[in-house]
């Protein structure tokens, strides 16, 4: 299967859309593909419901569900879908195959909760759920330092559908290591710092950045994108 069309999604802003809530705390869809609009009508290319900023936790997987269709019902092939999922194995793979019925084109996996995940047991994790849906793209989101580069370029040997990692890290030089060692070119790296680390982490081989900020100005994000890809982050 050819991923590169989803690699190039990935290698951009990937937007983080808020969930927003009516004053009976269930999600305002009308607003919430309004957010979609105004993010895709910017030039937003790759979208993900269900991430940290659209309270992934927070939300009942019915809520999920619906958060991941609306996004899919919205995109309509203007922007790529990358779904988060998470919880239990057994739990992602579920949201992982909604996600593929809905219409998505790939997921992000929410790093596993317990802090004291094995290399061997994190590297298990992402390859029952990519295995689970070999038609999309898979891509771990990754905050945990101890993760070696070595256990992400297993996943990718063992799972061709994993394209690209969420660095999230609060370490550049760590991620220049760890990316070195898993395979700058085998992944999209994608700074899942935001645009705070965004400048540091594209110095040493990122090629995207994650974003909540678009929710409120996405020429900023764009603009910064531009300006990474462009070698100058002189500010305008």
């Amino acid at each position: 299967m050819d991923y590169s069309p989803l690699r190039t999604a990935l290698a951009d802003v990937v937007a983080i859309p808020v969930t927003p809530y009516d004053t009976e705390g269930a999600v305002d869809r009308a607003v919430y593909r309004a957010l979609l609009r105004r993010l895709l009508d910017g030039g937003v290319k790759a979208v993900t419901p269900n991430g940290n900023t659209g309270e992934f936790y927070a939300l009942t997987l019915e809520e999920r569900r619906l958060v991941t269709e609306l996004t899919v019902e919205e995109a309509a092939g203007r922007a790529a879908v990358l779904v988060g999922v998470g919880h239990d194995a057994a739990t992602a793979v579920e949201a992982a195959r909604h996600a593929r019925a809905a219409g998505a084109d790939m997921v992000m996996v929410h790093q596993p909760v317990h802090p004291y995940v094995a290399q061997d047991g994190w590297v298990d994790y992402h390859r029952t759920i990519a295995e689970a849906v070999p038609e999309l793209g898979v891509v771990p989101y990754l905050r945990n330092p101890l993760i070696e580069g070595a256990a992400i370029a297993r996943l990718g040997e063992a799972c061709p559908n994993v394209i690209g990692v969420k660095y999230a890290v609060h370490d550049a030089t760590r991620f220049a290591a760890v990316a070195r060692d898993a395979g700058l070119d085998r992944f999209v790296w994608v700074a899942g710092l935001a645009e705070l680390y965004a400048p540091s982490y594209w110095a040493v081989g990122a090629t995207g950045f994650t974003s909540g900020l678009v929710n409120v100005a996405p020429n900023v994000s764009l603009n910064m994108l531009g300006a990474l890809r462009a070698g100058t982050t002189r500010a305008r």
